[in-house]
């Protein structure tokens, strides 16, 4: 639960969250490559007093969640062409900005070029999360708020997406244990029990498709969003003396540690500390160093790695995200300019 002496820095993420969304949606133009946006988005974050919470991402049209792009700037499996916007595509926009672990969480979708071809579907996204938000007063089931999230969706054509949810939120945990069913779970849902919390910070998103099944699935291979997350349960120092990491490994384990704490980070944050060890080290072996880097700290579990997400059927996805704090009166929503 967040205290009331904290939540200033909760609602100044929030602010700064919130802010970075609306100052570079405008940036999302044909022509303009993803990592453009990327870059800029979280320059903005740093420039207004905050940090990035984890890698803002891009997902644009059947791909849902979770992708960031990398210094190689190679594109998720299956898309064919550039990473750069076309007019007609859905675009989600997701930052995330924390000050000392407070989190602020946001997302909105946008159409490059405003053509009118998915205005009915981001208006539904919108209206899910707002009515989800709504019913989030202390002591109200959680399954009352999936329902709440599910209905503008399917009245206006669309399907809720039923296996991604909302989250509650400590400081340094994105994650903290607590998920927010976005669909019509029902009362008796094993995944989905409990309540809402007066004291919480919870992370509202419903997604929406047009796909039949309401569905995402991880794009290949293992790995692919570019974005990994010490998982907070290997200590460096009991890896190192058991011989599951060599001195250089563990080195690298401490840096990464120590710059991103539990928090998600991408590739292209972490890829660069490679060169303080090998500074005459060439590019190709410097990739390689890093490959086996990462499957070493990911075999040991000091590292996870996540897979970026798509729609199993192909459709075109829409969502939209607030950060909430739960008062004895009702909801508060923290990331508001």
């Amino acid at each position: 639960m967040v205290e009331e002496k904290d939540l200033k820095q909760w609602k100044d993420a929030g602010h700064v969250a919130r802010r970075t969304l609306e100052g570079i949606k405008g940036e999302i133009v044909a022509g303009k490559q993803w990592s453009e946006v990327i870059e800029s988005a979280e320059r903005f974050i740093r420039r207004h007093g905050g940090q990035a919470a984890f890698p803002v991402t891009i997902s644009v049209n059947e791909m849902a969640a979770h992708y960031t792009s990398n210094t190689e700037e190679v594109p998720p499996e299956g898309m064919e062409g550039d990473m750069v916007f076309q007019k007609g595509d859905l675009v989600k926009l997701d930052v995330g900005v924390h000050i000392k672990g407070a989190l602020g969480d946001n997302a909105l979708t946008i159409e490059v070029g405003n053509g009118g071809e998915h205005t009915d579907q981001i208006k539904a996204a919108k209206e899910a999360r707002d009515a989800a938000i709504e019913k989030m007063h202390p002591g109200t089931p959680w399954h009352v708020v999936g329902e709440a999230a599910q209905q503008p969706s399917i009245d206006a054509g669309f399907e809720p997406i039923r296996n991604l949810s909302g989250h509650k939120m400590e400081r340094w945990s994105l994650h903290s244990g607590v998920s927010i069913p976005m669909y019509s779970c029902g009362p008796n849902n094993p995944s989905y029990k409990g309540e809402v919390e007066a004291g919480g910070v919870y992370a509202v998103e419903p997604f929406n498709t047009t796909g039949k099944s309401g569905t995402v699935e991880n794009v290949p291979p293992q790995g692919s969003s570019n974005i990994l997350r010490v998982t907070g349960s290997v200590k460096i120092r009991k890896a190192l003396k058991k011989g599951k990491l060599k001195p250089l490994g563990a080195t690298m384990a401490r840096y990464i540690e120590e710059r991103y704490s539990t928090l998600p980070f991408a590739e292209r944050w972490a890829y660069p500390l490679l060169s303080k060890p090998f500074p005459e080290e060439s590019e190709d072996s410097l990739r390689r160093k890093w490959k086996a880097l990462v499957k070493k700290l990911t075999n040991i579990r000091f590292l996870e790695v996540y897979e970026a997400l798509r729609d199993v059927d192909g459709g075109f996805v829409g969502q939209f995200e607030h950060t909430a704090y739960i008062t004895e009166g009702g909801p508060e929503v923290l990331t508001v300019e």
